[in-house]
């Protein structure tokens, strides 16, 4: 299922909900629409289009946040899914100081890499075999980032965080190609259940599962 990205009430990013729970916001007036997914979800008697986009009508306080948390899907986004030694597709971590000669797992000591740089790499020091990085690793800073790490990506998106940091990473997004669903066309959708508790059906004319708001 495909996710939406919610704005605070004064258009600051917040997080990735689903397509459902954003849905909802929007139809109990939590929540605007601000661009929509092109996905109709159907219910017995009518059909809604579903947003990409929501922002709360209410601004909610956001505790401090901390540093971007470090995941496999952050990392790979800051380093464009490209090994930093060679250029090739990433397909694994590397520590730059590696661990077992001191080096902790953080933002400014990890890097993707290729399977064939990691191995040759071992546990060495890239002064050790004459490599170098174009730049040193860093941590990923801004807003937009609780986006990026998530993995989700939509085009519709891109307005929205670019002043929020990530501006290179946004513009990897494809804007010919659905990255919700990977086809064409969006499909239809069903919406288990509405706000107002009642049964929508999917398009078979079952009730569906229910859904908890």
């Amino acid at each position: 299922m495909p996710h939406v990205l919610v704005l605070n009430a004064s258009y600051e990013p917040l997080g990735v909900v689903s397509m459902r729970r954003a849905l909802i916001l929007v139809l109990n007036n939590k929540a605007v629409s601000l661009e929509d997914s092109g996905i109709t979800m159907h219910s017995a008697t009518s059909a809604v289009t579903a947003p990409s986009v929501v922002r709360l009508t209410r601004f909610v306080r956001v505790p401090f946040r901390g540093p971007v948390p470090l995941t496999r899907r952050a990392l790979f986004a800051r380093d464009n899914g490209r090994c930093v030694y060679c250029g090739a597709a990433a397909t694994s971590v590397d520590h730059v100081v590696p661990r077992s000669r001191g080096g902790q797992h953080r933002w400014d000591n990890v890097v993707a890499a290729c399977r064939r740089c990691n191995h040759v790499k071992s546990d060495r020091h890239l002064s050790e075999l004459g490599w170098r990085m174009k730049r040193p690793p860093a941590p990923p800073t801004g807003l937009a980032w609780r986006i990026i790490g998530t993995g989700h990506r939509d085009p519709r998106w891109r307005p929205y965080l670019e002043p929020y940091g990530g501006r290179e990473q946004l513009s990897e997004i494809d804007h010919h190609v659905d990255h919700r669903t990977g086809e064409p066309d969006p499909p239809t959708v069903p919406l288990d259940r509405s706000p107002h508790g009642r049964t929508l059906h999917d398009r078979r004319g079952e009730p569906a599962q229910q859904l908890s708001a």
